[in-house]
């Protein structure tokens, strides 16, 4: 295997920089780099900790634009989306930054003395970033894993490692300590393997497919080690026929295709109440032919290319000549990895295009009887990350959001993460929590101590 890899612009296949893959042996020097800086980072005054985190912030948001066109560069998104990602990362840091003063233990009751908890931190975390959304993924896992008191050796995906490495570059400029946040850019079975099975790496967190997450939890289990997972998703929205139908439908392809459906959240399978089912079709189709995909760079376009060659040959396996293809977009031909927004209807709930994470801009319609038959609709795959339901009423949300098997449901609109919420999945869809008030707490270990006071 070479120790190089040439990072591609997914809209015009032309090598934007070769960058070097580590090593085994590389992982364990960035490991040990990070393992002694761990008692400086570790014991570094909260204020100041929180300080530090704050300017990284800073930062991050002064660099926004040079962020963001290296996600168009590397990773194809369009440029609206790019400035979004790296504002997250900003806005991730600063949450977190107010966490480092209220990781709070707790006084608890007891006989014959006093008894208190602490939050330790692990040690050295391992992180594992995913392509599809290179920079706040990458926000999701340093910044309270930093803020917990811990040090960080994150590999970021090998198609996609320059934003990561870049941030690396901010963080030493913002102040934090050498050795603290590093990012090492290698092949998932040399470096991400390594990083898993190193016995002094603590926790592991991993975003990526459902398969490689249950290699590392697998790698994992002989040390027990700690483990966030965040995996794939096969994700609904339900529409019923007392929602605003026309809205419903409108905003529906957008929350499979934004990112050109690599998104894990992407709601790729459309339910819809069976006495609305044509006219949900015919609103999704105006929207979905009317898309823009062309260069991401441009203010205008609303989708880019998909992310490799590899992808683009996925999405196309699940969508053949045959392939009932109620309507599609346009996408430019050429150079690029590039699929048109497409509908496929009828499908079969038994059919691998219902069930399958097909990871690019293709969405199902299935029709469903009422409130029961949407609830096992939407549960019948074994992932559960987000939903959305479309319905003016306010008890049918409520029961709907109580009975469908997902960590993420939005009522009424497709939002599906905000940094101060939490995130994550049931089922094969992952294990543990990102984001929100108690993440940071993911990042430690509860000590209980007892003091005496008989003596």
């Amino acid at each position: 295997m070479t120790d190089t890899f040439d990072v591609l612009n997914p809209s015009t296949e032309e090598v934007v920089q070769a960058i070097h893959m580590a090593s085994a042996d590389e992982i364990d020097q960035a490991v040990a780099k990070a393992k002694a800086a761990f008692p400086a980072w570790r014991d570094t005054a909260p204020g100041t900790k929180a300080t530090l985190l704050r300017r990284f912030a800073t930062i991050v948001e002064e660099h926004n634009e040079e962020l963001a066109q290296l996600e168009v560069l590397e990773a194809g998104h369009t440029i609206g989306n790019a400035r979004w990602e790296a504002q997250n990362v900003s806005n991730v840091l600063n949450y977190f930054a107010g966490g480092v003063e209220r990781l709070l233990g707790h006084q608890i009751p007891v006989p014959g003395g006093i008894d208190i908890t602490f939050h330790e931190p692990f040690g050295v975390v391992g992180i594992i970033v995913p392509w599809n959304f290179p920079m706040p993924v990458a926000g999701w896992g340093f910044a309270p894993a930093l803020a917990a008191g811990n040090t960080v050796v994150l590999k970021p995906a090998e198609t996609t490692p320059l934003t990561a490495l870049r941030l690396a570059e901010l963080a030493l400029e913002a102040g934090i300590p050498e050795g603290v946040f590093n990012v090492i850019p290698g092949f998932g079975k040399v470096a991400g393997q390594r990083l898993v099975d190193h016995p002094e790496v603590r926790k592991i967190v991993f975003t990526g497919s459902t398969a490689v997450g249950i290699n590392i939890m697998q790698s994992a289990a002989p040390q027990l080690k700690r483990i966030t997972l965040e995996l794939g998703g096969k994700s609904p929205t339900i529409i019923f026929a007392d929602s605003d139908i026309e809205a419903a439908a409108k905003a529906a392809p957008l929350a499979v295709f934004d990112n050109s459906g690599q998104d894990c959240c992407a709601r790729s399978r459309i339910l819809v109440e069976r006495s609305i089912y044509d006219d949900v079709l015919a609103h999704m189709e105006s929207v979905v032919k009317g898309m823009r995909v062309d260069n991401p760079a441009l203010d205008t376009t609303d989708m880019g290319p998909l992310i490799s060659q590899t992808q683009l040959d996925r999405v196309k396996s699940f969508v053949p000549d045959n392939a009932p293809i109620m309507f599609q977009g346009d996408a430019p031909t050429g150079k690029g990895f590039w699929f048109p927004p497409t509908i496929l209807a009828p499908v079969s709930q038994s059919d691998r295009l219902y069930s399958d994470e097909i990871f690019g801009p293709v969405a199902v319609v299935v029709p469903f009887d009422d409130e029961a038959d949407a609830i096992r609709q939407a549960n019948a795959t074994d992932y559960g990350l987000a939903a959305s339901i479309f319905t003016n009423d306010v008890g049918r949300a409520i029961r709907v959001s109580r009975g469908v098997e997902s960590g993420v449901i939005s009522v009424n609109s497709h939002s599906a993460v905000r940094y101060w919420t939490p995130f994550g999945g049931f089922k094969k869809s992952g294990i543990g929590r990102e984001l929100g008030p108690n993440a940071i707490e993911h990042f430690t270990e509860t000590k209980n101590v007892f003091i005496s006071t008989e003596s």
